[in-house]
């Protein structure tokens, strides 16, 4: 029989005695976050910091995570998996070590906008205590490199929008990498881990909690540094297509509203899809073709990869 991998923990001094109002959840695989949490600690306000490595065989970044989580000012804990187990599994271990009634989810891959970030989440907890915040997502941060210029623009599209755009569909637009969740809500409702590979878990957690809780979306948002190059982007989407199925099966009236799923519906009755796919993807990795016509191809292709599944 094969002993399966042990997990590590390694806690700081400060982690023991702590009784924080806000746990940061930090899960990565690859992606290095010091720089994040060392943003984080230096303006503490009663919060701690999880950090969770998902099975990452990197022993130098765990080491590098493990002697910064030491040196923090802040209470905090890493947690090493022995074996990957996902993103929904992974961040749902990531709750179950927290202790704030409030759990901030953040990317590994993200930076705070402000230097007033935790300051401003600690003001909606104390005057709101809200169920669920998505605080926003940017590109204010993150470098410009030819490589990711598809991946910019398609974010900036869809990703980073304001409050105002995101209240419009409040579920929709949630994703985990800036979420605020009351403890109570996620004890009660927590990711689907069924999900497997990338995509949709995070909305289809937040179209379960809008059916009892509000969701908010205040401007508090924090950059992704963590773009993909077109190729890694149309393999994220292939990955994400059975997801998306799932969340088509399991909530079909508010799915049926979104643009995906519609262009989707009208793909499925076009015969010759398969190569009006394969168009697309050739498109969308093309540096020839124009970053407007690549991002229009790379959505194509997306909704083509969603029409042979629902």
């Amino acid at each position: 029989m094969t002993i399966p991998p042990v997990d590590q923990i390694v806690d700081n001094a400060l982690w023991a005695d702590a009784a924080p109002a806000l746990t940061v959840l930090i899960p990565f695989f690859g992606d290095d976050p010091v720089q994040l949490i060392s943003e984080l600690a230096a303006r503490s306000q009663d919060l701690e910091i999880v950090l969770l490595d998902d099975g990452g065989k990197d022993d130098r970044l765990a080491e590098r995570v493990a002697d910064s989580v030491r040196a923090l000012p802040a209470p905090a804990r890493f947690v090493r998996l022995g074996a990957n187990v996902g993103r929904a599994r992974g961040r749902n271990r990531l709750a179950a070590e927290a202790r704030g009634r409030h759990l901030l989810f953040l990317d590994a891959d993200m930076l705070p906008d402000s230097p007033s970030f935790c300051a401003d989440w600690m003001a909606l907890i104390t005057s709101e205590n809200p169920a669920v915040a998505f605080g926003g997502f940017s590109l204010l941060r993150t470098p410009a490199r030819p490589e990711h210029d598809l991946h910019r623009a398609m974010a900036l599209r869809s990703d980073c929008l304001g409050p105002t755009e995101r209240r419009q569909s409040p579920e929709k637009h949630v994703f985990t990498s800036n979420l605020l969740v009351r403890r109570d809500v996620f004890d009660a409702i927590a990711f689907d881990e069924a999900f497997a590979g990338w995509g949709w878990e995070d909305v289809e957690w937040a179209m379960r909690v809008s059916r009892h809780w509000p969701i908010l979306h205040p401007d508090i948002p924090a950059s992704h540094l963590g773009l993909d190059t077109a190729e890694v982007l149309s393999r994220k989407y292939e990955q994400s297509a059975a997801n998306f199925a799932r969340v088509v099966q399991a909530h079909p009236a508010i799915v049926a509203g979104y643009a995906s799923h519609r262009v989707a519906r009208m793909l499925k009755r076009v015969p010759g899809r398969a190569l009006i796919r394969r168009g697309a993807r050739l498109a969308a990795l093309s540096r020839s073709v124009p970053v407007s016509m690549r991002a229009f191809a790379m959505r194509l292709y997306r909704a083509g990869l969603y029409a042979e599944v629902i």
